[in-house]
């Protein structure tokens, strides 16, 4: 594919979900989408999960934005950077958050079938996120993979 278009199809992502369009996202995504956040341990496969994914990330980040500061790609994959905006809000997190509105610098990965988004692989620093909302990285890395060992806690 095109590199202009995997782009086009990538800037289009960013500004429906900086608008918390769920169904123009979704009308960017292949049936076969699979979204894979790493700092979150998730990941959703098809557009009933992917779905159900970004209504639940937007109802704990109700004002996210993202803003694509750059990209590249080889013809078959598309990396982008920039920041992301956004405030923790609920309990998904098994944390109080302080209210504020995070800055965090982002890379995304994609891939595409059919003039269509079929991958995204959705990185940031969940220390530096954790960090500006007031939290415990801890706490919150215990409340999405469960019981974990300190660093540093066997000899």
């Amino acid at each position: 594919m095109d590199g202009h278009r995997m782009f086009e199809l990538a800037q289009a992502l960013a500004t429906a979900k900086s608008r918390q369009d769920v169904p123009a996202a979704l009308a960017l995504f292949h049936p076969d989408m699979e979204l894979v956040t790493p700092a979150f341990g998730t990941t959703a496969r098809g557009l009933a999960e992917n779905e159900r994914a970004l209504r639940r990330f937007f109802a704990s980040f109700p004002d996210y934005h993202v803003e694509l500061s750059g990209h590249a790609d080889d013809g078959a994959t598309l990396v982008c950077w920039g920041t992301a905006r956004m405030t923790m809000t609920g309990n998904r997190f098994g944390v109080i958050p302080n209210g504020r509105r995070a800055e965090i610098a982002v890379f995304i990965t994609f891939t595409f079938a059919d003039d269509r988004i079929a991958g995204e692989s959705f990185h940031f620093d969940l220390a530096d996120l954790c960090a500006q909302s007031g939290v415990s990285t801890d706490a919150v890395r215990h409340t999405l993979f469960g019981a974990t060992e300190p660093a540093g806690a066997r000899p």
